[in-house]
């Protein structure tokens, strides 16, 4: 099998994670340190981007243990995260998930604004659509723009879940609404380009413009819009420690509908259908540990619009989003949104090695090594005429470049 088929991120990086939440196995943590109450962690959010500029904000995890009974299961936990680029880009973000609050229920809500100056569009159907990396290098010959493969997104976004047991061991059932209110544009030069005296992002037309240009991309979805998804779905879960597993599995599937008088209008309504199993393995107890995780995507029925295709159902919002392929949540090594379809299946396994484990602050913590094998394709391409006449004679850039579908697509119809 080609290597272009399944681009398999083999990079066995050695990972370093910390956790402050007693996310070890429970006999171990019970003889460490039982939490009660409520127990806060936190980090501060620092970074820099010569294009979106300098990031500051901070990340805050609050778990309530009650009276330690359960513990390491907690009752409720909110996180909240806010950060910001100095030129715009930023994550607002209040997640609440509780156990307790509902008897019998699991409550789980997640409210977000995120907005994004650059976002990543590759296209469609992974290695059918190229990425030409010498035209975001501003150090090479073919430079075009780093914005070239960006539009800037602007993500409202509300969710509301329940989860209950049904009469089967093991088995329970889900149900939820998600509000998202999308805003696309193209990317805005000038005010990346505020401040800068150097290495200034050229005025051009990106990917997201062109394929809008060549009708790829239609009117009616470009700049986005409201959607309302329904869920419905069922979950298999033998877990023994769900902050950090050390055996048992753990699967969901999940249909999502978004109807047509819920915003999203009558040419885009829809129903998505994901199914995510997850086993864990104890290799040595208390140290070493084996996950792997099979997912599965694919539209059911309808006309997805293209800034939902990457979205990935999942009931458990662990980060402030959940896209891909691509990036360090899907498929770590391949970069953010490279694999995108109308059906994806990807797999990830991971062995953890937790070699120190100690406490400060009053809190447990440990220290792991994670090597990881991941993988992912497109199984049902987005359908699209690439042989289109608006590529003919199109040119770029201060050398008047030629700008043709071999240089957007590939002869490769498998995807990633």
């Amino acid at each position: 099998m080609k290597f272009k088929r399944i681009s398999l991120a083999l990079a066995l990086c050695l990972f370093l994670s910390a956790s402050t939440f007693s996310q070890t196995d429970q006999e171990s943590d019970k003889a460490e340190k039982v939490k009660t109450g409520w127990n806060f962690g936190g980090l501060p959010v620092v970074s820099f981007d010569s294009d979106l500029g300098f990031q500051y904000g901070a990340l805050l995890n609050l778990f309530n243990y009650g009276d330690g009974s359960t513990y390491p299961d907690f009752m409720h936990n909110l996180n909240v995260e806010w950060s910001r680029f100095t030129k715009g880009s930023g994550i607002n973000r209040l997640f609440f998930d509780s156990k307790k609050l509902i008897p019998g229920l699991r409550f789980t809500t997640d409210l977000s604004y995120l907005t994004d100056k650059m976002y990543d569009f590759y296209g469609f159907n992974g290695y059918e659509s190229m990425y030409n990396a010498p035209w975001t290098d501003s150090e090479g010959d073919d430079y075009y723009s780093r914005a070239f493969y960006k539009y800037d997104r602007k993500l409202f976004r509300f969710t509301v879940d329940l989860q209950g047991k049904l009469p089967m061991n093991n088995f329970g059932w889900a149900a939820g609404v998600a509000l998202y209110n999308y805003e696309i544009g193209t990317v805005n030069i000038d005010d990346l380009n505020e401040g800068k005296e150097d290495d200034l992002l050229p005025e051009m037309r990106g990917l997201y413009e062109h394929y809008r240009d060549a009708g790829i991309i239609s009117d009616e979805e470009a700049e986005g819009s409201f959607v309302t998804y329904l869920k419905a779905g069922i979950v298999y879960d033998t877990r023994d420690n769900e902050p950090n597993p050390n055996k048992g599995i753990w699967t969901e599937a999940v249909f999502t509908f978004a109807p047509s008088f819920m915003g999203i209008g009558s040419n885009y309504q829809h129903m998505k259908f994901s199914l995510t199993h997850r086993q864990y393995f104890t290799l040595v107890p208390e140290r070493l540990s084996f996950a792997y995780r099979l997912g599965y995507q694919g539209t059911v029925f309808g006309t997805t619009p293209f800034y939902l295709q990457p979205n990935l159902t999942t009931l458990i919002l662990r980060g402030s989003t959940s896209e891909g392929l691509g990036g360090g949540k899907s498929l770590r090594g391949v970069i953010r949104n490279r694999v995108t379809g109308d059906g994806v299946a990807y797999a990830n396994l991971e062995l953890r090695w937790k070699f120190v484990r100690f406490q400060f602050i009053n809190q447990n913590f440990y220290l792991s090594l994670n090597g990881f094998v991941d993988g992912g394709q497109v199984v049902t391409p987005i359908s699209f005429n690439k042989n289109n006449d608006y590529w003919n004679n199109l040119t770029f850039g201060a050398e008047e470049k030629a700008f043709t579908q071999d240089n957007i697509f590939s002869a490769d119809k498998e995807g990633l």
